[in-house]
C-alpha cells in the first residue's frame, strides 16, 4: 500500500454520533468553537481506532470531501479523494497494528462552515510491518461542513516534531537523503 494515508487515525461508534449531530440548521446550530471541540474529540477517537487497524471505523468517523487533498508525512505528490476508493481505505487497516495514540491540540480555528485543527499526534504502533515504535507527527487538518456533517477536506502531516538545524532543513529542501543505516 502506498504511504499516502498512513498517518490517518480512527475512533468509536459513539464518536460517530457526535460527529453526525454537529448540525448546521438554525435550530441545531452549534457555535463554531463548540463544534471544533467536539470534532477534535471525534478525530482523536478515529485516529485511535486506525492505529489498532480499524479502518472501517475511521472511514465512518472521518468522511472526506470530494475535493480532499492529503499531503502525507512520507512526502511525495499530494493525493486526492479519487485516490481512495473503499478497497484502499480497507487496506489502511492492514497497515497499522497494535497501536496506541494521543493527540495534543495546539490550536483550533473555526468559522461557520470551516474548522482547522493544528495538532501533534503521537502513536506507538506497528506500521507497514515494522516493529512497534514511536511516531510523532505535526498535523494540520481542515474540515468543511457538508450539510449536517463535518468532512475532512485537507490533511498535511510531517514527522518534524524535533528541531532540525538549518543545514539539515536545507538538505531536505534540496532532496538530499541521509545514507541508509547498515
Amino acid at each position: 500500500m502506498p504511504a499516502t494515508l498512513r498517518s490517518f487515525l480512527l475512533g468509536s461508534g459513539a464518536a460517530l454520533v457526535t460527529l453526525l449531530t454537529l448540525r448546521s440548521g438554525p435550530a441545531n446550530a452549534e457555535p463554531p468553537a463548540e463544534a471544533a471541540v467536539a470534532l477534535t474529540d471525534v478525530y482523536a477517537k478515529a485516529n485511535q481506532a486506525l492505529m489498532r487497524g480499524d479502518a472501517s471505523t475511521w472511514s465512518k468517523l472521518v468522511p472526506m470531501t470530494q475535493d480532499f487533498v492529503l499531503m502525507a508525512p512520507f512526502g511525495g505528490k499530494p493525493s486526492r479523494y479519487a485516490d481512495y476508493p473503499p478497497e484502499r481505505i480497507a487496506r489502511m487497516g492492514e497497515f497499522f497494528r497494535n497501536g496506541r495514540f494521543s493527540q495534543q491540540l495546539l490550536q483550533a480555528y473555526s468559522a461557520e462552515n470551516l474548522i482547522v485543527l493544528v495538532t501533534i499526534e503521537r502513536a506507538n504502533v506497528e506500521v507497514g510491518g515494522l516493529p512497534v515504535q514511536d511516531w510523532g507527527l505535526r498535523v494540520t487538518s481542515v474540515f468543511k461542513r457538508d450539510g449536517t456533517v463535518w468532512k475532512l477536506a485537507h490533511r498535511h502531516a510531517d514527522p518534524l516534531t524535533e528541531d532540525l538545524s538549518l543545514d539539515q532543513a536545507a538538505k531536505l529542501a534540496r532532496g538530499e537523503r541521509a545514507p541508509a543505516a547498515k
